[in-house]
C-alpha cells in the first residue's frame, strides 16, 4: 500500500537508491538537503565556538578536526573554512546530533533502528528477506553483517528498543524520561500518541521532517541541568524571515498549513509544555520552531543490508566467487526494488551543530553520509582542499547537480529559498534559462492522479 499525498517534500528527502551501487557507496543518506547557515541572523544566545565544536568525535573524544567558523556574508551566514591542507577521501570531522528522531511513517512501516541513534536494528538478511518480500535464504558471508542483537535492549517501562545499553542510557540521560510513555504506549489518548498520529495526517512519505525531533529538543531542555546552554545550541542554528518560515511550514504541512499548524502547536502544548520554552509554544515561537526543523534537519539513513554489501565489495575473492556473488547481490536489488521500490533504509533526521555551517555549491568539495550505520555524521573530501578554502556540501544529489542551472536554481528556490552563486552557476549564467528533461519529465509524473502512482513508494511487507 502506498501512502501518498501531503505537502511537496522540504529539507531531508532520505531516499533509498534501488541500485546496489548506490546504495552500498554512501548514497543512501539525504546527505546535505537543507538550508545549512544560510541567512541566519546574530542571536543574542548564540553558541559559543567551544560548544560548536563540541559534539565532534574521534576515538579518543571530542575533536575540533582542521575547520574552523567564519562569518561569510549577510547574504551567506557562516560558513566552514578549512585551518590546514584536506587531502581528497579523508574525513573532515565526525559529528553526533544534538537530537535525531526517525520518522514516524518509516517507523510504522517496520523499518526497525535504534530510538536514539538510529543504528539499523534488523540483521542484513533479515532485512533483505523483508525488503525484498521473500525469503532468499541464508545471506553469504554473514560475518559481513555488523548487527549484534544480543546488544540489543528494551526501555522496561515502554518497550522503545536500543542497539545497546549506552544508548538506552544516553536516551534516559537526555531526553526519555520526559518521553517514555510507559504503560502508555499504545493509549491513542495520551498526549504524545496524539500529537504523532496528527503529524502522520498531515506530513506523508517521502517524509522529510518529524514533529518528534522538536519534542526531543523541548525534553532535552527539560531535564538539562544546564538549560541554558541547550538553549543557546539551539537558537544558533539558520533563523528566517516571518514569511520564509510561513512559506517553509506551508510546504512541510501543504496548502491548509495555517490550522493543520495550530492544531500541532496545541497538541504540542498539551503533551510538553517547558515554562523556560515558553515562546516556543506561542503561535509566532511555534512556527520559527517548525522553520528551525524544516531548515536545519539533516537526512539520517541506516541500512544493515547496505553494509553487509559494502563489506562483500571488499572482500579479496577469486574471480569465480566475486561473479557469483555480484550476481547474487545484483539479483537481490532487483527484487528489493520490485517488492519495496525506493524505500530501503531507516530514515531521520537530526540537528549538527558543526554541519550545520556547510553551505552549498553546485560543485561540492565534500559530502556527508553515515557510514557507521547510526546518526555519527561524516564529512569527507571529494578533493584536496587548500587551507583558508570554504568546504561546501550540496543540498541537491547528484543526479540534480546535472541538471540546467534553471532547473537547479527552481530546486534550491522552492526547497530552500535562496539563489545559488556557485562557481558552475555563475559559469552558466548566460545559459537559457530552460527546464532539463529530467524535470519536465517528474512533473508529468507528479501531474498524474495519486491512484496511479506507483504502490511501491513505501510497502507494507
Amino acid at each position: 500500500m502506498r501512502v501518498g499525498g501531503g505537502a511537496r517534500p522540504l529539507g531531508p528527502r532520505v531516499r533509498g537508491v534501488g541500485s546496489r551501487a548506490a546504495h552500498a557507496q554512501g548514497e543512501l543518506p539525504g546527505a546535505g538537503l537543507s538550508v545549512r547557515g544560510r541567512c541566519q541572523r546574530p542571536s543574542k544566545m548564540a553558541a559559543s565556538m567551544c560548544d560548536m565544536f563540541s559534539f565532534c568525535v574521534g576515538a579518543a573524544g571530542p575533536v575540533r578536526g582542521p575547520v574552523e567558523v567564519r562569518f561569510v556574508s549577510s547574504a551567506k551566514g557562516k560558513g566552514l573554512f578549512a585551518t590546514r591542507p584536506v587531502q581528497k577521501g579523508e574525513t573532515i570531522f565526525v559529528e553526533r546530533p544534538l537530537v535525531a528522531s526517525q520518522f514516524l511513517w518509516n517507523a510504522l512501516y517496520r523499518y526497525r533502528a535504534c530510538d536514539h541513534c538510529l543504528r539499523a536494528l534488523e540483521t542484513a538478511e533479515e532485512n533483505a528477506q523483508r525488503l525484498s518480500g521473500r525469503t532468499c535464504g541464508a545471506l553469504p558471508h554473514p560475518e559481513q553483517c555488523s548487527i549484534r542483537k544480543e546488544l540489543h535492549q528494551l526501555c522496561p517501562h515502554c518497550q522503545v528498543a536500543y542497539c545497546s545499553a549506552e544508548c538506552r542510557q544516553a536516551a534516559l540521560e537526555q531526553y526519555h524520561r520526559a518521553l517514555c510513555l510507559g504503560p502508555s504506549q499504545n493509549d491513542p489518548a495520551h498526549p504524545l500518541n496524539k500529537l504523532q498520529e496528527a503529524w502522520r495526517s498531515v506530513h506523508y512519505p517521502p517524509e522529510t521532517a518529524s514533529i518528534m525531533l522538536m519534542a526531543r529538543m523541548v525534553a532535552t531542555v527539560k531535564q538539562a541541568k544546564d538549560k541554558e546552554r541547550w538553549i543557546k545550541l539551539f537558537s544558533q542554528f539558520c533563523n528566517k524571515t516571518a514569511n520564509e518560515e510561513e512559506e517553509i511550514v506551508h510546504k512541510l504541512l501543504g496548502d491548509k498549513f495555517k490550522g493543520q499548524l495550530e492544531l500541532l502547536r496545541r497538541l504540542f502544548t498539551e503533551a510538553l509544555y517547558e515554562e523556560q520554552l515558553s515562546r516556543w509554544f506561542t503561535p509566532d515561537g511555534f512556527r520559527s520552531l517548525f522553520a528551525l526543523v524544516g531548515t536545519n534537519g539533516q537526512g539520517i539513513g541506516t541500512s544493515s543490508l547496505s553494509q553487509w554489501v559494502h563489506g562483500c565489495d571488499a572482500l579479496d575473492l577469486k574471480p569465480q566467487e566475486r561473479e557469483q556473488l555480484d550476481a547474487f547481490i545484483d539479483q537481490l536489488y532487483k527484487d528489493i526494488e520490485r517488492a519495496s521500490g525506493e524505500f530501503l533504509n531507516c530514515e531521520g533526521s537530526g540537528l549538527f551543530v558543526l554541519q550545520s555551517c556547510c553551505n552549498h555549491s553546485c560543485v561540492p568539495n565534500a559530502e556527508t553520509s553515515f557510514p557507521e550505520n547510526n546518526f555519527l555524521l561524516h564529512v569527507t573530501a571529494l578533493e584536496d582542499i587548500k587551507p583558508g578554502e570554504e568546504i561546501c556540501i550540496s543540498y541537491l544529489d547528484c543526479c540534480q547537480r546535472e541538471r540546467s542551472r534553471y532547473s537547479r536554481h527552481k530546486i534550491l528556490r522552492e526547497n530552500y529559498l535562496f539563489v545559488c552563486s556557485c562557481p558552475k552557476c555563475l559559469a552558466e549564467a548566460e545559459d537559457p534559462s530552460v527546464t532539463s528533461d529530467e524535470e519536465e519529465e517528474e512533473e508529468e509524473e507528479e501531474g498524474e492522479p495519486e491512484d496511479a502512482e506507483l504502490e511501491d513508494e513505501m510497502t507494507d511487507v
